[in-house]
């Protein structure tokens, strides 16, 4: 049950980040969820683990780094067009 929580979580800051960042993320659901984890996993690299946990998330550290992913795929995606 636990795995579960954690892609519902993980699908909910992705979408959260993609709406900050006013970019669709590609993927979907599925883009969202790893948005979610890989943001969280660049988030409590750089700013190591603060704020409330949600599902094994620190919500503010994976929020920022979901946002700082999206902005770095936006950018790569824009180069290649």
């Amino acid at each position: 049950m636990g795995w579960l929580w954690s892609l519902i979580v993980g699908g909910i800051i992705g979408w959260i980040a993609g709406m900050i960042m006013g970019r669709d993320i590609p993927g979907g659901v599925i883009g969202n969820i790893i948005a979610g984890f890989v943001g969280s996993w660049i988030g409590n690299q750089f700013l190591s683990g603060f704020g409330p946990e949600v599902g094994g998330f620190f919500i503010i550290p994976a929020l920022l780094g979901a946002v700082i992913l999206i902005a770095i795929v936006s950018f790569i995606l824009r180069q290649m067009r």
